[in-house]
């Protein structure tokens, strides 16, 4: 008879058996029950260890019983338990974490990879995404220690979850680091919970034990195929809405996007000023930003700086539309139509075609405009200045025939586009970072259609404009793809009719209703409590999000309350703020919300791993790199994963009892991913026009691989999870 396959925590568990000796030796109910998988110890409750009691300190006391011989329960406070025979398979996913706030504070079902019991009475949910904290500073191989510190002195005890509390499996995660090969499996101690033993974590990371009784592997969205990495606030804060087979089966024999489910969507008028991307939003998309968008000289006389290096200077044929500040831009109130979601502005919306020149740069060949009615204010063909290599005529529909007789340049559009653009101007289109480095040209208002209508698999993954097109507008355009190329002026008003229908339809329409809503919308359907039922007019559950810069974008629109903030301290703050609402019910009602979502930025800054690469908040120094990316000091290291971790602590202590606190980084460390990314756009970039012997970059099976593993550990993020006792 073949023998049966052990798991990683059974197979310490026996071991734990056969040390006690022959007294200890199970009977024949616990064979039983060891042949058919499950467990006759009682389940190790995850508490929060301040208070210094251990999940079976009631072994001991007298087992107290009712009616019928049934036990009687003491109490019904919440609290979150594992054992290492919860048949975990792999690592856990931010779904799964968002799996488990629903279940505690909304409708949704009982998690599999941990117990809640008595969930019924968990009363709020707190959330903090932290990026930046890593695996790597639990087991060592990341430094917190001053130098003469031994590795094993900082490695974390890799103790695995049981109620027996002597049982112990070494570690093996800083040995699989070391592996360089790409692994396509994983062995327990990859996704397997992690105990957190005060005296074996370095001191920045001993507060965390106070805390939280367990380090658990989560796995961020993304696609190791591709190399790709999803969005972790997209993970969270997106929920699937359940579909019946027959919308399953009608959707497998659907070609092409699937459209669009409004038949109980509730409009809400928006002014297009709402939409208008904030500095940050920008940032993050790879605008080069317009001057009137830094306050001081110091930030400007940077950004200048910065702009010359990237020879994107007048000198090097740039201009920025006359706006001097972004206050320039407001309309009186008087001069605003009752009732207009353009609300005084001059809305353009702009699309331009372009060609690949000598040096592999891109140059202007077309460029079309349309006003807010849809008619063309302007449509040229643009005769580039340096000789043209490849007019890629099946995307943008140039050839060399229509470029001949033209002469208008570059110049001469931009002298009329500073003409055009004022500061009551916003400008509408489709990834328009792209067009604006075409046109050598800056402005500060923007509605980008790539970012309000986000991709289902959240940043940085974009839904083309074809694809936004055919689900929301049911039209088709670009039908000349491939082979007679766009239409610059269709392209236009398919974005300005997208925004259009964003302004029409409200500030979430095209977020998530093609697969799911946000988990505010879901948390609406349930009442609070004390409320009454959603049918009978009961309220139902809100949440904030306290987010740095301007937290009312995005996901802040959904919220019911939005807090702003500029340092991690201000954030933190802000939780409270939330959890507690303000005493005198200025914004936020007496008692709070029932979810809060917060994220501390400043360690993930500090570290480079941020999208926004100009932040202010931190300057990095050059002088100490690592493959290119810059690198903080140890010490400042050290200093910052202290700081953020006192937050963490002092949010933890400053919830009151029974509330669910999780705490995710997201990812691993993403920064040797993006440089290989971009390594690989360079080499598809000047392989297209260059000899192998010219290429300035190099991409063989070796450096496949090698973005294969900053993938693997780009989406090994962590999580922490545990609910705040109640005080008796």
């Amino acid at each position: 008879m073949p023998s049966r396959k052990r798991k990683h925590g059974q197979f310490a568990k026996d071991n734990q058996v056969n040390r006690r000796g022959p007294a200890h030796n199970p009977g024949l109910a616990s064979t039983l029950a060891h042949v058919r998988g499950q467990s006759q110890e009682p389940e190790s409750t995850h508490r929060d260890k301040q208070d210094g009691e251990s999940a079976d300190s009631d072994a001991d006391n007298w087992t107290v019983v009712g009616k019928n011989g049934k036990k009687r329960k003491t109490n019904n406070y919440p609290a979150l338990g594992y054992t290492d025979l919860h048949k975990q398979q792999a690592s856990i996913k931010i779904q799964d974490l968002q799996s488990l706030i629903l279940y505690c504070i909304a409708d949704g079902t009982s998690p599999q990879w941990i117990s809640a019991r008595h969930h019924f009475g968990v009363k709020k949910a707190v959330v903090l995404f932290v990026p930046g904290l890593e695996r790597g500073m639990f087991d060592g191989s990341v430094a917190l220690e001053p130098a003469g510190i031994a590795e094993e002195d900082v490695k974390l005890s890799n103790e695995a979850p049981s109620p027996v509390k002597e049982q112990h499996v070494p570690s093996s995660i800083v040995e699989q680091q070391a592996n360089a090969t790409y692994q396509t499996s994983t062995c327990p101690d990859d996704y397997m919970p992690v105990r957190l033993a005060p005296d074996t974590l370095p001191d920045p990371l001993k507060p965390l034990s106070d805390c939280f009784e367990y380090l658990w592997p989560v796995k961020a969205p993304g696609d190791e195929k591709f190399a790709k990495v999803f969005s972790p606030l997209h993970a969270m804060l997106n929920s699937q809405i359940p579909k019946s087979r027959e919308q399953k089966e009608a959707e497998r024999a659907m070609k092409g996007p699937k459209p669009v489910r409004d038949h109980q969507w509730e409009n809400k008028s928006t002014p297009i000023t709402s939409f208008v991307s904030p500095k940050e939003e920008l940032q993050e998309q790879d605008y080069v930003l317009h001057p009137a968008w830094f306050d001081t000289e110091f930030q400007r006389a940077a950004e200048i700086k910065r702009r010359e290096i990237a020879k994107q200077t007048s000198d090097s044929g740039w201009v920025d539309t006359h706006v001097t500040e972004i206050e320039a831009g407001d309309v009186p109130d008087q001069k605003v139509e009752q009732g207009s979601i353009s609300v005084g502005r001059t809305v353009l919306a702009m699309d331009c075609e372009m060609c690949k020149t000598e040096d592999d740069d891109m140059a202007l060949t077309r460029i079309s405009l349309v006003d807010w009615d849809g008619e063309v204010v302007m449509d040229e063909l643009v005769k580039p200045e340096k000789p043209v290599t490849d007019y890629l005529t099946p995307f943008s529909g140039i050839t060399a025939e229509k470029l001949k007789p033209v002469t208008t340049t570059l110049a001469d559009i931009q002298k009329r586009l500073l003409d055009l653009l004022t500061p009551h101007t916003i400008l509408v289109g489709h990834s328009l970072e792209s067009d604006l480095r075409a046109l050598k040209l800056t402005h500060p208002f923007i509605v980008d259609t790539s970012i309000l209508y986000q991709h289902p698999r959240g940043p940085p993954l974009k839904s083309s404009l074809k694809w936004l097109a055919r689900k929301y507008l049911s039209r088709e355009i670009q039908k000349g793809h491939g082979t007679l190329g766009h239409d610059s002026v269709e392209d236009s008003r398919a974005c300005l009719d997208l925004v259009k229908m964003k302004c029409e339809k409200g500030p979430e329409w095209g977020n998530t209703a093609s697969s799911g809503e946000t988990i505010f919308k879901r948390l609406s359907r349930t009442p609070r409590v004390g409320s009454g039922s959603i049918a009978d007019g009961g309220q139902g559950k809100i949440g904030a999000i306290i987010d740095h810069g301007a937290a009312e974008k995005n996901f802040g629109q959904m919220a019911s309350f939005s807090l702003g903030c500029n340092t991690d301290e201000e954030v933190v703050e802000g939780v409270k703020r939330a959890v507690f609402g303000d005493s005198d019910g200025a914004v936020i009602p007496g008692g709070g919300v029932d979810f809060t979502w917060a994220r501390l930025r400043e360690l993930e800054v500090l570290r480079g791993w941020s999208n926004n690469h100009r932040n202010d908040v931190i300057q990095m120094d050059d002088s100490s790199t690592k493959n290119g990316i810059a690198e903080p000091s140890p010490s400042e290291l050290v200093v910052k994963v202290a700081t953020t971790i006192s937050h963490i602590r002092d949010v933890h202590a400053s919830l009151p009892p029974c509330t669910l606190l999780v705490v995710y980084t997201g990812t691993g460390d993403p920064r040797e991913l993006a440089r290989l990314q971009e390594v690989q756009r360079t080499f598809k970039r000047e392989y297209k026009v260059k000899k192998w012997d010219e290429l300035s970059v190099r991409w063989t099976d070796t450096e496949e691989q090698a973005m294969k593993r900053a993938c693997q550990k780009a989406r090994q993020g962590l999580g922490f999870v545990t609910i705040t006792l109640c005080m008796e």
